[in-house]
């Protein structure tokens, strides 16, 4: 498909180097995120639906099970269960595998502390807004009495990581993680999971600032310029950044899916694979919708907006295919090179971008400030001054007042000038 004639964006610049750069590493995170994670959840309602279980998904339950029964499995058994087809297939299995995955032993687990025991932290009060915000991650029809239970749960948990590591700090999507693992594996389990992903996976991104994310991010446009050239030129006339996969990056995608099913599936695809196969598979939900993003006309935030919302229809077995083949080919360090370079042309684009923005802002002063800064510091001393004004006046009287002087020769007093 011929890619359509690209056109500068019909956006503000400003609004499209916000977009762009939104997560540059001298924010603090707490306002990065806000982009994806604001007053309220505004996704519609995670879809628990169970379907019944095809032929091939019982096949692939069977060999599972063998696989659990048989002592001489390995941990590469268990990775290529979770990464080929249908994956782990069900939460029962889940429990079971994704432990064995990250090498945990369920029965050496740390005591659960109470909520109270930690209230005193001060990412308390942040957590529980963001676990009250995540109410729709939660099953259909729970009793109330059970939901208020699984949000303090989930507040316990996310709490225990960061105490233990005080040297991680706690993001705004880091509870949608959370989340998946205490439904599937519960509390005790779940922490355990949660603080080996926080000291591995999740590591640069519970760091102080967003800078190595941002960095992170920067992969997926070398990565699509080597396997679908035509929509990387396309994606980067367009100026779209990467804002749209923060979320995907953060939160393994638990934050922009609507399907449970499609949720547990990319996390069992993840927990066997390396820490940046979420940035593969990122790239490749993006080839996958490649026709739908020419469709925009090669607008910025026409494609922000359409690649930040995930359709419920996508072949998601297909997308983790692709991403397998591109990990394969494409290797980071293969890419980092590449990274250096636009990390640092972006650099670039936004100091010039600065420098413009301080020329507006010169221009449309006022004539005063204008004029005053072409004055010699000595005739005003300082224009803010409130005297400033009057110190002028008074040497232009006086230099007028010596001229007259030297001019007529008068005698007059000081205030002659005046009666004259």
């Amino acid at each position: 498909m011929e890619a359509p004639d690209c056109e500068t964006s019909s956006l503000d610049e400003e609004t499209s180097s916000l977009l762009n750069n939104g997560s540059s590493g001298d924010c603090e995170k707490g306002s990065q995120l806000n982009d994806f994670d604001d007053n309220e959840d505004t996704r519609s309602e995670l879809k628990f639906d169970r379907d019944l279980e095809t032929d091939a998904e019982r096949k692939k339950r069977a060999l599972i099970e063998e696989a659990l029964s048989n002592n001489n499995s390995t941990l590469k058994t268990y990775q290529e269960l979770a990464i080929d087809e249908f994956g782990l297939v069900g939460d029962d299995l889940r429990c079971k595998v994704w432990p064995l995955l990250l090498e945990l032993d369920p029965n050496n687990l740390e005591k659960t502390p109470l909520l109270e025991e930690l209230s005193s932290h001060s990412e308390y009060e942040q957590v529980v807004l963001d676990v009250n915000r995540s109410l729709k991650r939660f099953p259909p029809g729970i009793p109330y009495k059970q939901r208020l239970a699984l949000q303090d749960q989930l507040t316990v948990l996310i709490l225990r990581v960061i105490i233990k590591y005080p040297h991680l700090r706690y993001y705004q999507g880091y509870h949608d993680v959370a989340i998946t693992f205490l439904l599937v594996v519960g509390e005790a389990l779940g922490f355990s999971i949660m603080e080996r992903l926080s000291t591995d996976h999740l590591r640069e991104c519970m760091e102080p600032t967003m800078e190595k994310t941002s960095y992170r991010l920067t992969y997926i446009y070398p990565l699509l310029s080597r396997v679908d050239p035509q929509l990387y030129e396309f994606m980067d006339r367009a100026t779209v950044g990467t804002m749209f996969a923060l979320p995907w990056f953060l939160t393994w995608f638990g934050h922009s899916l609507n399907q449970y099913k499609d949720v547990v599936r990319l996390y069992d695809f993840f927990l066997a694979t390396p820490p940046l196969m979420p940035l593969y598979v990122a790239a490749a939900l993006v080839v996958e919708r490649r026709e739908e993003v020419f469709e925009q006309g090669c607008d910025m935030a026409s494609i922000h907006c359409l690649l930040s919302q995930i359709p419920d229809n996508l072949d998601f077995e297909a997308i983790l295919r692709r991403a397998l083949t591109y990990y394969k080919n494409h290797p980071p360090h293969k890419l980092e090179g590449d990274v250096k370079k636009r990390v640092k042309k972006e650099a670039e684009q936004r100091k010039k971008e600065e420098m413009r923005v301080r020329k507006r802002l010169n221009r449309n002063n006022t004539l005063w400030v204008r004029f005053s800064n072409r004055m010699p510091t000595w005739l005003l001393f300082n224009y803010r001054s409130r005297y400033g004004l009057l110190f002028a006046t008074a040497t232009v009287l006086l230099g007028y007042y010596a001229y007259y002087l030297k001019t007529t020769n008068a005698s007059h007093s000081f205030f002659g000038i005046f009666n004259t």
